[in-house]
C-alpha cells in the first residue's frame, strides 16, 4: 500500500470495520454499569487497583482482563471459567443483531469523544492499513495471547485513530445522528467521565461507513500489545475465521482530537541519589523543591530546548536536561529519522537506561510503566526508587514517524481518553 497523505485517497485497500454481536452486561444483574467497568488492563495500577476494582462489584471486568491466581495457567483458566459462568448465568448477554457501536465519552472538563466500536480486519504492518508507532514487549504479547486463547474473546477494545476529510462525511454524520437517540447504556465512572453506547444496525448506515473507511488507514493510539496479540492468534486459526478480526474503537481525530500524554517509568532498585550521581558530567541536573505541577511546568519549558526529564523519589524533583552531544552520538542508534533520534523516549532508553544506568527495559523486575505522574512519584518515594517523568509527544510527530515506518520506543505515548473496559466484549466462539 502506498503511503497516503492526510486524505489517504490513494489507498487501494483500507480499513474494514465489521459488525459483530456484542456481549454486554445485563444492567438488571449487576449493581451498576460503572461498578463493573475498568480502565484498560495496562492502566490498572497493580496490585492495589485490581483489589479496588474487584471490591467494587463481584462481576467487575478486571476479573477477566487481570485474573488473580497462583500461576499464569491458573489465571487464564480462571478467567475462562468466569466468563463462561457469567454467560451461563445471564450476567453477560449477547446482543441479538450484529452491529457497530457508537461510543461516547464526555470528560469532566467537557472533552467529548465519539467513535465506532467494531471488529476490524487484521493486517500486517507492510500493508500500511494499521500503523503501529511503538515497539512491543514479547512477554506481554505472550501473556495477552494466552488469556485471549483461553477465553476465546476480545475482552476490551484497543484504540485506533484516523483522519477524516471532506470526502468522508457519511460516517461523522451517522455518528452524530445516532448520538441524538436514546442510548443502549449510559453510566458515569468514578473518574467523572460519562459513557454512552448505541448499537448501529441499519444496513444503509453500515454500508456507508464501510465505503468511507475503505479509503483510510489508522494509527494505533493505544493497544499495541493487543494488536500484536490479535495478529499472533490469527496465525493459529485457519482463515476465514473470527480470529481474522479484532475488537477496536476507531476515532476520527479530525472531528474528535485525542489528548496525548506521557507514560512514566518507575525504576526498581535504583535510589534517586544513585541515579543523579551517575549523570554527573553527562547531563545538567537541577534540584527543584516545588510541588509536582510546578515541576512539570519546568519540565515542559526545558523540553522546548531539547531532551528533558524529571527524576523523583526523595521528596524533591531533579530536572535533567542538556545532554552531552558526544554522549548522544555514541549511544543513540543511527539509521533512524532525526525526529526519532531526538525523542525523549529514545534518549531515555538508549542513553539513560541502556548506557548510564544499565537497566534492562524488558524486565518487569527492573522497570514499571505507569500512566499517572502522581502515582509514579508516590510509589518511588514509598519504596526508595526512582521515578522518571516524561513530557508528552505531539500527535503529529507520532503519526509522521509511523508513516515513515519508524516505531518509537515502547510505552512512549498515552493517547486518551481511553475506552472503558467492560461496556462491550466480543466472543469469538459462542
Amino acid at each position: 500500500m502506498n503511503t497516503p497523505g492526510d486524505s489517504e485517497a490513494t489507498a487501494p485497500r483500507g480499513l474494514e470495520l465489521t459488525p459483530f454481536h456484542g456481549l454486554r452486561y445485563d444492567p438488571d444483574r449487576v449493581g451498576s454499569l460503572a461498578a463493573v467497568t475498568s480502565p484498560p488492563y495496562d492502566v490498572v495500577v497493580r496490585p492495589d487497583g485490581v483489589h479496588l476494582l474487584q471490591d467494587a462489584d463481584p462481576h467487575n471486568i478486571v476479573r477477566l482482563i487481570l485474573p488473580q491466581s497462583t500461576s499464569p495457567g491458573a489465571r487464564n483458566e480462571q478467567a475462562a471459567d468466569t466468563l463462561r459462568r457469567w454467560i451461563d448465568e445471564g450476567i453477560l448477554k449477547t446482543d441479538p443483531d450484529p452491529g457497530l457501536y457508537v461510543y461516547e465519552q464526555r470528560d469532566v472538563d467537557g472533552t467529548l469523544q465519539r467513535g465506532l466500536i467494531g471488529a476490524l480486519r487484521l493486517s500486517d504492518p507492510a500493508d500500511g492499513v494499521v500503523l503501529p508507532h511503538e515497539d512491543v514487549m514479547p512477554h506481554v504479547v505472550a501473556d495477552r495471547a494466552a488469556l485471549m486463547r483461553a477465553t476465546s474473546a476480545n475482552l476490551e477494545p484497543l484504540l485506533l485513530t484516523y483522519r477524516g476529510d471532506s470526502a468522508t462525511i457519511a460516517t461523522p454524520q451517522i455518528i452524530e445522528r445516532t448520538a441524538e437517540k436514546p442510548p443502549l447504556l449510559a453510566t458515569t465512572t468514578d473518574d467523572g467521565v460519562s459513557h454512552r453506547l448505541w448499537a448501529l444496525t441499519d444496513r444503509a448506515d453500515l454500508a456507508a461507513i464501510r465505503a468511507d473507511l475503505a479509503r483510510h488507514q489508522a494509527l494505533i493510539a493505544d493497544g499495541h500489545h493487543r494488536w500484536a496479540t490479535y495478529r499472533r492468534l490469527r496465525t493459529e486459526h485457519p482463515s476465514p475465521s473470527p480470529w481474522d478480526y479484532g475488537l477496536v474503537l476507531l476515532v476520527d481525530t479530525a472531528h474528535y482530537p485525542l489528548r496525548v500524554r506521557a507514560i512514566h517509568r518507575l525504576l526498581h532498585g535504583l535510589p534517586v541519589a544513585d541515579a543523579v550521581a551517575a549523570l554527573d558530567g553527562l547531563f545538567r541536573v537541577r534540584r527543584l523543591s516545588v510541588p509536582l505541577p510546578e515541576a512539570q511546568a519546568a519540565l515542559a519549558e526545558a523540553a522546548r530546548a531539547g531532551n528533558a526529564f524529571l527524576l523523583a523519589g526523595d521528596g524533591a524533583f531533579h530536572l535533567v536536561d542538556r545532554p552531552d552531544p558526544a554522549l548522544l552520538a555514541r549511544t543513540v542508534p543511527a539509521g533512524h529519522p532525526e525526529a526519532w533520534r531526538t525523542l525523549d523516549a529514545t534518549v531515555l532508553h538508549a542513553t539513560l537506561l541502556g548506557h548510564v544506568w544499565h537497566i534492562p527495559e524488558d524486565s518487569p523486575a527492573h522497570i514499571a510503566y505507569l500512566h499517572d505522574a502522581t502515582t509514579t512519584v508516590t510509589k518511588a518515594e514509598r519504596d526508595g526508587e526512582t521515578a522518571v517523568l516524561l513530557h508528552p509527544v505531539r500527535e503529529e510527530v507520532v503519526r509522521d514517524l509511523a508513516r515513515q515506518g519508524a516505531t518509537m520506543p515502547r510505552k512512549s505515548t498515552s493517547f486518551g481518553p481511553k475506552p472503558a473496559s467492560g461496556l462491550v466484549l466480543r466472543a469469538l466462539e459462542l
